[in-house]
C-alpha cells in the first residue's frame, strides 16, 4: 500500500502529515465552478538553473473539455503538469483549481485529495494483484489507505468496481493477473484506478505511446466519454489520435501558448508549422 501511495496518486507515507499517513478523513475542497472554467494559469513561469521552461503561460481549461495540448520536446509541457499537481513550485504567476482553490498553496497529496488526477506515460498498477484487486486499492485510499485495508467491500463499492470495469472495457479480465494485460490494457487499468479517486480533472502523459492502432481508438472512445463528466488535459504526440477526440488544441513552445483552436487550424498556422511541424 505504501508503495501504492507513493506511485499511482504520489502521496509519500513518512513525508505526509498525520491525517494522510492514516488516511484523510477530511472533506474534500469545495470545488467553485461558478464561471465554468476548472482550472486558472495565469502568468506562470518556471527556471530551472537559468532555463525557462515556462515563460508567463496562460492557460484556461474548462469544466468538462477535453483539451489537447501539443509541442516539441523541450515546450514545457510536463513541467506545466508538474505546476499543476505541485510537483513544480513557479517561480511567479498563479494557478487555481475552479475559483477559489490556489494549487501554489497546496501539497501534492492535497492537490489529489481536491480532485486532481494525473497518469504518466508508463502505466503503474500493481501486476502481481487482479484487475479487480488494483481498482480496489485504488478506490480505498479515498477513504483511508490504512484502516480500510482488510475492510469488506459493500454492495455499492462492488458496483463502482464494476461499472468502471465496464468503463474501461475490462471487464472480462476482472480476476486477472494486472501484469498479463496487454500494455493497452495496462494503461486502461491505471486510468481506472484514477477514475475509482472520482477526480474533476485528469492530467494523461502520452497515454496512447505503444498501443496498436485499435487500442489507441479505444482510448479515444474512452476519453471522449469520460469528457463532460470529468475535465481531461491530454498530452500527445499523436495526431490521428487527437483528431479522433475533437476539441480544442493548445500549441506549446518556449513555454507558453504559440497557437490554440482546433487540428486543423493549428496545424494550419504557419507558426506552429515553423516550430513544431518542422517544414
Amino acid at each position: 500500500m505504501r508503495e501504492f501511495l507513493r506511485k499511482v496518486i504520489g502521496i509519500d507515507p513518512e513525508k505526509c502529515s498525520p491525517e494522510y499517513r492514516v488516511g484523510y478523513s477530511g472533506k474534500r475542497r469545495t470545488l467553485d465552478l461558478s464561471h465554468n472554467v476548472i482550472l486558472y494559469l495565469e502568468d506562470i513561469t518556471v527556471s530551472f538553473d537559468g532555463f525557462t521552461a515556462l515563460n508567463k503561460l496562460n492557460l484556461a481549461i474548462d469544466a468538462g473539455e477535453l483539451r489537447c495540448i501539443i509541442g516539441p520536446n523541450g515546450a514545457g509541457k510536463t513541467t506545466m503538469m508538474d505546476v499543476i499537481t505541485g510537483k513544480t513550485r513557479p517561480d511567479s504567476g498563479t494557478a487555481f483549481f475552479g475559483q477559489s482553490i490556489d494549487l501554489t498553496h497546496l501539497s501534492e497529496p492535497e492537490i489529489a485529495h481536491a480532485g486532481i488526477g494525473r497518469k504518466f506515460q508508463k502505466p503503474t498498477i500493481f501486476e502481481q494483484h487482479s484487475v479487480f484487486e488494483n481498482l480496489e486499492l485504488a478506490m480505498k485510499t479515498d477513504k483511508g489507505a490504512y484502516t480500510s485495508l482488510f475492510a469488506e467491500l459493500g454492495d455499492d463499492e462492488r458496483d463502482r468496481i464494476a461499472d468502471t470495469l465496464r468503463q474501461i472495457r475490462l471487464d472480462t479480465q476482472a480476476e486477472r493477473p494486472a501484469g498479463l494485460l496487454s500494455h493497452g490494457q495496462k494503461q486502461w487499468l491505471e486510468i481506472g484506478m484514477l477514475l475509482m479517486q472520482e477526480p474533476k480533472l485528469l492530467l494523461l502523459d502520452e497515454p496512447v505511446a505503444g498501443m496498436t492502432d485499435d487500442e489507441t481508438m479505444r482510448t479515444a472512445e474512452l476519453f471522449v466519454s469520460l469528457a463532460g463528466k470529468h475535465s481531461l488535459v491530454v498530452v500527445e504526440h499523436d495526431m490521428a489520435f487527437i483528431k479522433e477526440l475533437g476539441g480544442k488544441v493548445s500549441v506549446l513552445h518556449e513555454g507558453s501558448v504559440l497557437a490554440e483552436g482546433d487540428l486543423d487550424s493549428v496545424q494550419n498556422d504557419q507558426r506552429v508549422v515553423e516550430v513544431y511541424l518542422g517544414r
